[in-house]
C-alpha cells in the first residue's frame, strides 16, 4: 500500500461510489480498499469527509454544468445547439446525477450545491432559446419545462419509453424555439 494517488484520484473513486453506491458509500476505508492505498491517503489530500464531499460535489457541477455551458457559449451563433445539448441531455447516463440529487434530498449541503445547478442549467437553456427568438419570458418557462422533461426522463422504469429518436427530439425543440 504504497502506490501515491493524487486528490483527482480520490475525486474520480468518490464519484463512481456515488453512483453505484449512492452517498452512504462514501466512506474513507472502503474506498482506501478499493484503490489499495492506506487511509492516510485520504487524509493527505483531504481536511475531513465533509472537505472530501464538497469537493466532490465542485468536480460534479464542474464537469456536468459549467464545462457543457461553456462549450455552448464557445459555439455562439450555431442554430444546431439547442438540440445538440437535448439529445444528449436525453441520451446520457445520469446515475450519478440521480444519486447527487438523492443525496441532496438528505443532506443540506448537497441539496444547496444542486439548487445551484439547476439554477446555472435553465439559464443556460433560457439563453439558447432567446437565441433561438423566444422572447425573455417564454424562454425562461420553457426552459423550466425541458428542464423538468430532462430531470423526469431518469424516473421512468420502463426503457421503452426512456429514449426518443433524433428526428424527434429536433422536432421537439423546433417546437420550443417558436
Amino acid at each position: 500500500m504504497n502506490k501515491r494517488l493524487t486528490k483527482s484520484d480520490w475525486i474520480s473513486q468518490g464519484l463512481q461510489t456515488l453512483a453505484t453506491e449512492g452517498a452512504s458509500g462514501l466512506k474513507v476505508g472502503p474506498m482506501s480498499t478499493k484503490l489499495k492505498v492506506s487511509r492516510g491517503s485520504f487524509y493527505w489530500h483531504f481536511e475531513d469527509l465533509a472537505d472530501f464531499h464538497a469537493q466532490l460535489l465542485e468536480s460534479w457541477q464542474e464537469s456536468s454544468t459549467e464545462r457543457v455551458i461553456q462549450g455552448l457559449d464557445a459555439r455562439e451563433g450555431d442554430p444546431d445547439r439547442l438540440r445538440e445539448l437535448v439529445e444528449q441531455g436525453l441520451k446520457g447516463r445520469r446515475r450519478l446525477d440521480r444519486a447527487i440529487r438523492s443525496w441532496a434530498a438528505q443532506d443540506s449541503v448537497a441539496a444547496a450545491v444542486v439548487a445551484s445547478v439547476d439554477a446555472r442549467r435553465i439559464a443556460g437553456l433560457a439563453k439558447l432559446l432567446v437565441e433561438a427568438g423566444v422572447d425573455t419570458d417564454r424562454a425562461a418557462h420553457r426552459a423550466t419545462f425541458l428542464y423538468w422533461a430532462y430531470l423526469g426522463q431518469t424516473a421512468l422504469m420502463n426503457a421503452s419509453h426512456s429514449s426518443l429518436p433524433a428526428t424527434a427530439v429536433a422536432d421537439i425543440v423546433r417546437l420550443f424555439e417558436t
